[in-house]
Formats: structure tokens, C-alpha cells, sequence
């Protein structure tokens, strides 16, 4: 039996690794144009930062690889024959597989701005992006990003490290303010502007400016306003990678279509990770684009692939990240107007730190954090054992994630809570 793999990323290689435990006598190969090993994508910020070198971005020795007998293959995919199980590579000559597990993952999105295929203008996902960034940035006096996400905080800050002038266009009234709770927003609008950079809200990109050699020179916002830059990032999210089946049997929607064991409409070939989009029936598909969610898929799908009967629960929703030297984290719903959702809400009064509880009366459906670390386990358990309100204050000190290293503000935060609660 040979299982071929599209992609060495978190999904394609955790797929990889669950593969080889249960099936220890079948060939697996990973093909990758990207790279010829897997490294930490979220690392790339801190390999041009400075404060890491690729290699350490590696979470496997080159010869793990070879000692788990998962074989590499540097090149890119450039169609799939589902029919005769067949993959036509870039660089000549066809790769025939029993079962295939596409994990292409994502691109950044490009909206058709007049100007966005110029030298100098980017997105910020692949190992190839880092490498645009290097060069561009050695051009680079003022960038503009276009996007307020989390990719684009990271592209900020990387340039800015450079003492690169910084301006962002965000579409929204605060930054990311469709993800995150106005209070929360209002605070990462403000440690943007402390640093320096530049944040025009409320608009957005209209083109992008050509210096007469192919080179980006400024861009133009819908409201008319010119900005002279040498460097445009688009961080304006991301979509499924699913250019490589458009012309095949596969069927996609905005991503390939899945079940919840990661099964395409055809049989023996898979996909998981950023690129699937799994059918739920009757609600709406659904799309995860995150570091976690792709780690969890890709164990499912190796799961699968190896012959399991099983099928994918995402489970309670978690995302972590830093804005700057702000970090945060999520867990259940948040921010999603749910019919009967209560908020309760505590900031420390002079620092950057911030707690929210969402609830419908009376389980806890969510917790948002800014500036303060739970514990990963406790909060997933308080919403998964649909704990009520006053159970998680009662025991909030429980998700203290390390007393020795972490000011603990439990005694602040519950009595406002209840207070708020009254």
C-alpha cells in the first residue's frame, strides 16, 4: 500500500506521523514544493526577526525522516488523475498512488486590486514568502499592509523590526473587530499606534501604484487618499489552496468538500487541514484555517487512512496569538451573538489585561483573554461540562496557568464579575 501526501505541513506531516504508528509496513511519501522538510510556519516571523534560524524552526532531526521510513520528495504537484491514481509532478514523470491525502493548505487572498501582481506587493503564508520578504524589505522605507488580522500584525511587526514605517488599512471600525469584542479590539488599536505604526480604519485599498518598472510606489484608498510606499502586504485572510483539483474529479466549494472522515467524492483520495471544507448538512460547510485545527485534522485523517473507523468532532474552538507583546487567547464562542448570550467583562485598570465571560444563563459558552494565560485544559472543560457561570467563578484561580511566573488577579476579577452579574 502506498499513501501519498500533498503537503508537508502541520496537517500533511501529523497525518504522516499517525500513519506510520498504525501501519508500520506501508510506503508513505510527502510531496512538497515548498520545502523538502517540515518547519514551524508560525516561526517564520522569528527567523526574520532575527530571533531564530530556520533550522531551529524544524520540530524533527533531518534523519527522523529517514529512521521512520516516510520518504520526501521535493517538488510541486501539478494535476491529480483520480481515476488512474496518478499524480502529474512539476518536474516531469508520474507518481502513482494507492490513497492520497491532499493538505495543501492556504493562499492569501487577492481581490483583483488593479496593480496587486507588481514587484514589492506580497502575502505572508510560504517559506517562498519569507524568502519576497528579504528582498523586498531591503527596498522598503514605508509598507502598507492591507488587512488587520493576525498574519497582518505579524508582517507589521516583522517590518517595523527593520524600522520600516508601517501604516495599516483596515476596512472595520477597530482592528479586527469581526473576530473580537469591541474592548478588546480598542486595546490592540492602541498598542499598534504606541508603536509607531500607522492605522487608518474605516477603509480600505482601492490600487496599487506602478513606479514605470514594475514596482509598487504607493497605493490609493477608496477614500482617495494616496500613500507613497515601496511594499504592499495583502494580509486580507486566506483561502483554501485548491487550485491543483480544480480540473479534476474532486468536487470543491470554496475549499474540496469532505465528510467528516476527511473522504472526498472520490474515493481513496482525502483532504484535511486548511484546504478541506467539510459538509455538515444542512448548516453551513466548515472552514478551519488554524495551527490547531489542522494538527487535529491531520490525526484524524492519518486515523482514517490507516484503515480506522472514524470521523472528526472539532471539539470546543481555541485560538492563541500575540499582538506584539499583547497575547491572547479564545476559547468556545465568543463574540458570535448567540441568541441569549450574557458577557461579563473585567480589565485591570492600568495594564493591558482583560477576562470576558460569555454565557447563556447560565453555562459558559466562551472565555477571552488579553495580557493574561489559563490553562488550556480547565477552560475546555468548564464549556464542554456546560459549567455554569457561577461554578467557573467560584473556581476561576484553577485556571491560573502558573502562579510563580503570573500575577494572579482573581481577587479583583470575581467580585466585579459578580458584580456585573447583579
Amino acid at each position: 500500500m502506498h499513501v501519498a501526501i500533498i503537503g508537508n505541513g502541520v496537517t500533511g506531516v501529523t497525518a504522516a506521523i499517525r500513519l506510520r504508528r498504525k501501519q508500520p509496513d506501508w510506503r508513505i511519501t510527502l510531496i512538497s514544493g515548498e520545502s523538502r522538510y517540515h518547519y514551524s510556519r508560525p516561526a517564520l516571523m522569528y527567523v526574520f526577526m532575527g530571533h531564530m534560524t530556520y533550522q531551529g524552526t524544524k520540530p524533527f532531526e533531518d534523519d527522523f525522516w529517514s529512521i521512520n521510513r516516510l520518504d520526501l520528495r521535493r517538488d510541486w504537484v501539478a494535476g491529480i488523475d483520480a481515476p488512474r491514481k496518478c499524480l502529474a509532478l512539476h518536474r516531469g514523470g508520474d507518481f502513482h498512488f494507492d490513497k492520497l491525502l491532499i493538505a495543501t493548505g492556504s493562499k492569501s487572498n487577492k481581490f483583483g486590486w488593479p496593480g496587486q501582481d507588481l514587484k514589492g506587493v506580497q502575502g505572508l503564508y510560504s517559506l517562498q514568502d519569507l524568502r519576497s520578504l528579504y528582498d523586498n524589505a531591503t527596498h522598503t522605507r514605508h509598507a502598507v499592509i492591507v488587512g488587520g488580522g493576525l498574519i497582518g500584525i505579524e508582517l507589521a511587526e516583522m517590518l517595523h523590526s527593520r524600522n520600516i514605517h508601517v501604516t495599516f488599512l483596515v476596512r472595520e471600525s477597530s482592528y479586527w473587530s469581526n473576530i473580537l469584542p469591541m474592548e478588546e479590539s480598542g486595546m490592540i488599536n492602541e498598542i499598534i499606534r504606541e508603536q509607531g505604526i500607522g492605522l487608518k480604519l474605516r477603509t480600505s485599498m482601492k490600487e496599487i501604484l506602478d513606479d514605470g518598472d514594475g514596482r509598487a510606489c504607493g497605493v490609493v484608498t477608496e477614500d482617495g487618499e494616496t500613500l507613497e510606499c515601496q511594499f504592499v502586504g495583502l494580509t486580507a485572510g486566506v483561502s483554501p489552496n485548491i487550485d491543483l483539483v480544480r480540473d479534476s474529479e474532486i468536487e470543491t466549494g470554496r475549499g474540496i468538500l469532505v465528510d467528516h472522515s476527511f473522504q472526498t467524492s472520490v474515493p481513496d483520495i482525502y483532504a484535511a487541514g486548511d484546504c478541506a471544507e467539510i459538509v455538515t448538512g444542512g448548516e453551513r460547510n466548515l472552514l478551519q484555517q488554524v495551527w490547531y485545527t489542522g494538527r487535529k485534522q491531520g490525526e484524524v485523517a492519518g486515523d482514517v487512512i490507516a484503515g480506522e473507523a472514524c470521523t472528526y468532532d472539532p471539539g470546543i474552538w481555541f485560538n492563541s496569538a500575540k499582538f506584539l507583546d499583547l497575547e491572547y487567547q479564545v476559547y468556545g464562542r465568543v463574540n458570535l451573538n448567540v441568541p441569549g448570550e450574557k458577557n461579563l467583562y473585567w480589565q485591570h485598570p492600568t495594564q493591558r489585561q482583560s477576562v470576558r465571560i460569555v454565557h447563556t444563563e447560565p453555562d459558559v459558552i466562551g472565555i477571552n483573554l488579553m495580557g493574561i494565560r489559563y490553562r488550556h485544559e480547565v477552560c475546555e472543560r468548564w464549556i464542554s461540562e456546560q459549567r455554569p457561570v457561577d461554578f467557573v467563578l467560584d473556581n476561576l484561580a484553577e485556571a491560573n496557568f502558573d502562579p510563580e511566573f503570573f500575577d494572579r488577579h482573581e481577587s479583583e476579577i470575581v467580585p466585579a464579575l459578580r458584580e456585573q452579574m447583579s
